[in-house]
């Protein structure tokens, strides 16, 4: 742990490096606001540095609670009782979704970190949670690595899945971290270089094993039902489905583009070929495209894009004694949602 002033000034970054964290810089306090640091000096030299606390985190938004097991992995060890919202709650706002009682030594320089991650996976899983509610059952994909640094893309898509909801999701870290294999078949670049999508189609099926779904673009050259009835008749049962994402120069994936290529797979009697759409989905978006056909919806700016929540660390108890900075309540608020984590 950077414990001092001097751990701060002695920390030296290598060059030919990611600018991103690796997880022992995490643990170690590196990615913390320094002014945590230099509490730690000014508290060790008034020899109340170890003084207890309770701390509460909260946020003021409604929402989905996320990033749990990453908070409990940073303090994993310390001398510190945990308290928390179990996964996958919805929270109130101002609702305590934290608490930990210990010394301020063992924790206190870690509070930016908590915040940050619970700030960033309370907003992905909420985004995914809603996109999942409008799917009405249907599922949903998590197709946001490419909007995000590669560094937390995959946090992303794991909290899309659990708790969030999602059905799976594109990144192969991601994905795994949730136990489940990375949804995706192949980019419209393939495609291009090939030169045409039943080319294309007839290549992935030979090659890719069996099991790993059969689905192909459709408006890469030609017009999306006419492209969708070609690989039909081509691999017949061995498609599993199309993906729609015509992009917006072209009028973007619409409510009538579905329900027209629903029908015109369903009178050539290609009944059990599903329709994937993608391309700039919301909720709302998608509650719409469900209620004409489309079976599967891969959302990625909508749910990478999410806006963090906005996380406070108080502390509520120090030495047992009720305190909190003016305008907040002093001593814990009950919530009787909270469990016994550590």
């Amino acid at each position: 742990m950077l414990g001092s002033l001097k751990d701060v000034a002695d920390f030296k970054v290598e060059k030919g490096r990611f600018l991103s964290a690796t997880h022992e810089e995490i643990r170690s306090g590196a990615t913390t606001d320094v002014y945590f640091v230099n509490t730690r000096d000014i508290l060790a030299s008034l020899g109340c540095l170890d003084t207890p606390v309770a701390a509460e985190i909260f946020t003021r938004t409604h929402g989905l609670f996320a990033g749990l097991d990453e908070l409990m992995e940073l303090l994993r060890g310390l001398p510190v009782e945990v308290e928390a919202l179990p996964e996958g709650e919805r929270f109130s706002p101002k609702e305590t979704l934290v608490r930990i009682r210990g010394p301020y030594g063992a924790f206190g320089v870690y509070e930016a970190t908590m915040l940050g991650i619970l700030a960033s996976s309370c907003g992905w899983a909420t985004a995914a949670r809603e996109c999942v509610d409008a799917a009405g059952g249907k599922p949903v994909l998590s197709f946001g690595g490419r909007h995000l640094h590669p560094a937390v893309a995959t946090v992303m898509d794991a909290v899309a899945v659990t708790p969030g909801g999602c059905a799976g999701a594109s990144t192969v870290l991601g994905a795994k971290l949730r136990g489940r294999e990375p949804s995706g078949t192949v980019p419209h670049a393939a495609v291009l270089i090939v030169g045409d999508t039943l080319k294309l189609a007839h290549a992935y099926d030979a090659v890719v094993p069996r099991g790993i779904g059969r689905v192909f673009l459709v408006d890469t050259f030609k017009d999306e039902c006419e492209e969708s009835l070609r690989l039909a008749d081509a691999l017949g049962d061995r498609l599993d489905a199309v993906r729609l994402d015509t992009p917006g120069e072209r009028g973007g994936v619409t409510v009538d583009l579905v329900r027209e290529t629903r029908c015109r797979l369903d009178r050539a009697g290609f009944n059990g070929v599903q329709i994937v759409v993608s391309g700039g989905l919301t909720p709302a978006r998608i509650a719409e495209l469900a209620a004409v056909g489309a079976d599967v919806f891969g959302v990625g700016s909508y749910i990478a894009h999410a806006e963090p929540m906005d996380m406070t660390m108080d502390l509520k108890e120090v030495s047992g004694v009720p305190v909190a900075k003016r305008g907040r309540l002093p001593g814990i608020l009950a919530n009787d949602r909270l469990v016994r984590i550590q």
